[in-house]
């Protein structure tokens, strides 16, 4: 019995024949240090990337991409009004280009909303295999409601994430964040640094971790009803050998374990809803993009702080990034600072109007968006394409 499942609309099956092109430098375009292999080409996509299959086929570790919604807006800097069948066929054969160009441990993070989310999760589940989905990410677009609305005010989009081969797929961790770190404190003056308690009791009950301590100021201490404590007799005795029993500054409270930071993993695992507090809103990315183009504000721009978290869990410095839809030239901007190679692509003339004009500032060292929480200093450089059909 055949489970495969299969999103039909018309014209999926339609062949599309693609010319040869070839990529030409406008070297009066290109910008900052000329030994760069980073790129950015502007013309359609989908001829862009099946040019690029030629040199970069298996070596993109990171794919973010932010097409259009196919909400039925249009919008000043592109149309979001294709018919539903229009924007499937669109849209599948760039996924499939862009698979092709995905290192064996590379990933494609898409972000859409509900108007087609559930039918671009079936069609990258034909492309890569429903077995190399990886999750669903939520990013809180908006903090407050937009009272207009007749029914739900939408607040959020969602951020599909697939692996090339989920097999021995991984992602970074997240970095500890200073207010978890400030958690951490000395109160005995611990020559191993920085502690904090942790709670000693834990249920169910166990009869053999049900016994009685005496804390230093000889008060007799038990678990509370229902509760054991976490440690057998004999680990107790070694963690208190060992300074690793708090019972408080007066010696007389319930015991507790002492948690070092220099012993606890440097490392957080993501969970799958990102708020706006941590990554940022819609209103933040249009603040950045103000500052290199005031006069004509991109409409939907991603904040750079989400950009930073895609790239810090899916690539390393040094890895290669890809944009197709490059829009306002967020993914760049911060690849560019967080020392990753790149290549972005797109159509419009906003390549020349934001694109070239963002990153100009990137490199002269612009302290917007997450510069000045990593220290961004400027440098580097990037080489401007434009595609050109071959003899």
């Amino acid at each position: 019995m055949n489970n495969t499942l299969e999103l039909t609309w018309n014209g999926k099956n339609n062949k599309i024949t693609l010319d040869k092109h070839h990529l030409i430098e406008n070297t009066k375009l290109s910008y900052g240090k000329k030994i760069t292999n980073n790129m950015i080409i502007q013309g359609d996509n989908l001829l862009a990337l099946k040019t690029l299959e030629e040199e970069y086929k298996g070596k993109i570790k990171c794919i973010y991409i932010d097409p259009p919604y196919n909400t039925g807006k249009v919008f000043d800097h592109y149309s979001d009004e294709l018919e539903h069948n229009q924007w499937l066929n669109f849209m599948k054969p760039r996924i499939e280009q862009l698979k092709k160009l995905l290192k064996n441990d590379g990933s494609l993070w898409i972000s859409i909303d509900a108007d087609e989310s559930h039918y671009l999760k079936v069609l990258c589940d034909e492309i890569f295999g429903r077995n190399n989905f990886v999750d669903e990410i939520v990013w809180q677009r908006a903090y407050s409601p937009i009272n207009l609305k007749k029914t739900i005010s939408r607040s959020h989009d969602s951020i599909l994430v697939y692996a090339k081969n989920k097999i021995g797929f991984t992602l970074n961790k997240l970095p500890r964040t200073k207010e978890a770190n400030k958690r951490y404190k000395n109160l005995d003056n611990d020559p191993r640094g920085n502690w904090k308690s942790s709670d000693l009791s834990v249920g169910p009950i166990v009869a053999s971790k049900v016994y009685e301590i005496i804390t230093p100021s000889g008060r007799r201490v038990t678990p509370p009803s229902g509760y054991c404590w976490r440690l057998t007799q004999k680990r107790f005795e070694e963690y208190l050998s060992d300074n690793r029993i708090w019972f408080g500054v007066k010696g007389d409270a319930v015991p507790s374990i002492k948690r070092f930071l220099s012993e606890v993993k440097q490392g957080i695992t993501p969970m799958s809803l990102w708020t706006y507090q941590e990554v940022g809103h819609n209103q933040d990315a249009k603040k950045e993009v103000k500052i290199f183009n005031s006069s004509e504000v991109f409409t939907t721009p991603k904040p750079e702080k989400l950009i930073e978290r895609i790239l810090t869990l899916a690539s390393d410095k040094g890895d290669i990034v890809l944009d197709a839809f490059l829009g306002s030239a967020t993914t760049i901007a911060v690849a560019h600072k967080m020392h990753r190679k790149y290549i972005g692509i797109e159509l419009g003339d906003h390549t020349l109007t934001h694109c070239i004009p963002r990153m100009k500032m990137v490199i002269e060292g612009e302290q917007g968006g997450i510069s000045k929480n990593i220290e961004w200093k400027g440098g580097g450089g990037f080489k401007f394409y434009t595609l050109h059909k071959s003899i």
